[in-house]
């Protein structure tokens, strides 16, 4: 699973291992490490000439007193100021720029592979994540990394520049106040970051416990109905009590640590500069140093604190970049089914099915065997069906045939080899699978037909859809085949969407067919239509039919039933609807009279 993300993310350790993520990060940034460079100077050179600006200044107060060393007036250090203006801007625009190209561009290679590598893992990868943790990866993760190299990382490096520039230059100004300076003012700020860190930690517990608070409200209002059934007002509101109480002392604790740190940015703070400051004004007073230059050491010194404040915050900023980092790997370093990259040749296969004494369980479930030593055939051209309750393992027969997965024990052969010796991709374009809830994306009509052959003709996509009974009705939309069919197919009928998905498959033109409860959750006009195009698809294939409505399957070649895993009769549907008492005899029972 993946990790789930917590403060320890955010702890950037610095080992073998960090290292290696950081150089298989930097892969990807690789391709542009001539802007990257380039864009590293631009910050080097832009913060130094920052750093030019408080000695100038206190040159300038030197001059205006007439005390200054060097012979500029005024009016020069005004120019001088004006040029460091022009050119800190001009080399923070060129900076940006460059830093967006790397960032721009590098994490959009990023995203292309991880959505690569997503789109190609197998089907068991998805079965055992949330939809919501893997889409988290491809957006906030990838977010959060390029933040990193557009901002944080650029503003890490400006900070650590001024911090190391400015206690140098101080050092060359006033080493005497300077040696004061760091003796107090470090540790300062020091023990403040470390309380903005526990002031984090307090404010995260309570979004924490304020987020429980409103998953609470949230279930009980959208099960309303069951609080009301269970007379179960009075235990919601008591709970709700509580984490309500929950909230309140953290937020009283929170409020209590808040009103420290305050006093002492107050005291400490504001006392450990204006200590600085008092000791700076009895060395100008002595004649140890100049006025303008006690100016620049307060300018200095206010940026060597601010510096190191922000380092703290941008390092836990990358750390953070380094965990999402971490997990984007962990996808990346995944061993995937297709090779996107491959060359896969064209396979033509006649259909023919074997299943050789096969068991399985799921992986997500292996304390379970769904299939128990199940056997059968299906002769290529032949319509089987498969019959029995929820959970006797039809689907799971269906994911098997298109490798979704392999068996546990036993052999799946298709025209006599192996499922797992074919290439998966050339297996799969051989099949087509017709489901029970049929998902269309949310474009026109004509896309989702392509999605079983993209580079179909019009013609073929017409003659398709005709095939599938759906030409008539595509027909009467004023858009035709560029209607807009809305999210999931949402503003098509159930028997409108089967029968698009029933094109699609037959534009596929597939050896093997699937169909999944085709037809269990339509009317019978809806039923009619797509039976009928269903038995236009199935004609010369191999079809698989799993099915709960036995009317539909009376023609089939041959039926198997199967309960708990096990086939426990095979035979057409006149020979077993004569066996007494039988497991296939009983289901039709219960849907029509058996004459």
């Amino acid at each position: 699973m993946f990790r789930r993300n917590g403060d320890s993310e955010n702890r950037l350790k610095w080992n073998r291992e960090t290292l290696s993520r950081i150089v298989q990060i930097y892969q990807f940034i690789k391709p542009y490490r001539g802007y990257f460079l380039v864009g590293l100077v631009l910050l080097i050179i832009s913060s130094l000439i920052f750093m030019i600006f408080p000695g100038a200044a206190g040159e300038m107060a030197n001059a205006a007193n007439g005390t200054s060393e060097l012979p500029y007036s005024v009016r020069e250090y005004g120019i001088l100021f004006l040029i460091i203006l022009i050119l800190q801007g001009l080399f923070s625009y060129f900076r940006t720029i460059t830093f967006a190209v790397v960032s721009e561009k590098g994490m959009a290679d990023v995203r292309k592979a991880l959505y690569a590598k997503l789109i190609t893992q197998p089907v068991q990868f998805f079965e055992e994540r949330r939809v919501g943790e893997i889409s988290s990866r491809i957006t906030a993760d990838v977010e959060k990394l390029q933040g990193a190299f557009s901002i944080t990382l650029a503003e890490f490096l400006r900070q650590v520049v001024i911090l190391i520039s400015g206690i140098a230059i101080l050092g060359w100004l006033a080493p005497r106040l300077s040696l004061v300076m760091l003796l107090s003012f470090p540790v300062i700020v020091i023990i403040a970051i470390v309380f903005g860190r526990y002031i984090r930690k307090l404010s995260r517990e309570r979004q924490d416990m304020l987020a429980s608070t409103n998953v609470i409200v949230e279930e009980t209002l959208q099960s309303f109905s069951a609080v009301k059934s269970f007379t179960n007002e009075w235990f919601e509101t008591v709970r709700y009590g509580r984490s309500v109480d929950e909230i309140v002392t953290i937020s009283l604790r929170f409020a209590r640590t808040r009103g420290i740190f305050f006093i002492f940015i107050i005291t400490v703070l504001f006392g450990g500069i204006f200590f600085v400051l008092w000791q700076g004004a009895l060395f100008v007073e002595r004649g140890y140093m100049e006025v303008g230059d006690l100016f620049s050491f307060i300018i200095y010194t206010g940026l060597i604190g601010g510096a190191i404040g922000s380092i703290g915050n941008l390092y836990t900023q990358l750390g953070g970049a380094l965990g999402a980092a971490e997990r984007i790997l962990e996808i990346l370093d995944r061993e995937q089914e297709v090779d996107l990259d491959q060359d896969h040749r064209d396979l033509k296969l006649s259909g023919n099915i074997v299943f050789e004494q096969v068991s399985f369980e799921y992986p997500t479930r292996d304390d379970v065997t769904v299939l128990k030593d199940v056997s059968f055939q299906v002769a290529a051209g032949q319509k089987v069906a498969l019959v029995g309750a929820s959970g006797s393992g039809k689907s799971t027969l269906a994911k098997l045939i298109m490798r979704f997965y392999d068996p546990g024990s036993g052999k799946v052969l298709i025209d006599n080899k192996a499922v797992e010796t074919y290439d998966v991709t050339a297996l799969r374009k051989n099949i087509a699978v017709v489901p029970q809830e049929v998902i269309l994306f949310g474009g026109s009509i004509r896309e989702n037909i392509l999605y079983g052959k993209h580079d179909a003709s019009d013609e073929e996509v017409v003659q398709a859809a005709e095939q599938a009974n759906a030409w008539e009705f595509i027909n009467r939309f004023p858009e035709g085949l560029d209607t807009i069919v809305g999210d999931r197919g949402v503003k098509l009928s159930g028997g409108q969407r089967q029968r698009i998905a029933i094109a699609r498959a037959i534009l596929r033109n597939p050896s093997i067919l699937i169909l999944d409860e085709a037809t269990s959750s339509l009317d019978a006009e809806a039923e009619r239509l797509v039976q009928g195009a269903l038995n236009n698809l199935m004609k010369g294939r191999t079809s698989v039919i799993i099915a709960h409505r036995l009317s539909t399957i009376r023609d089939v070649d041959c039926i198997y039933v199967l309960e708990s895993g096990r086939i426990v009769e095979k035979g057409t549907h006149k020979e077993l609807s004569l066996l007494e008492n039988g497991a296939y005899s009983n289901l039709a029972r219960l849907q029509f009279e058996i004459s």
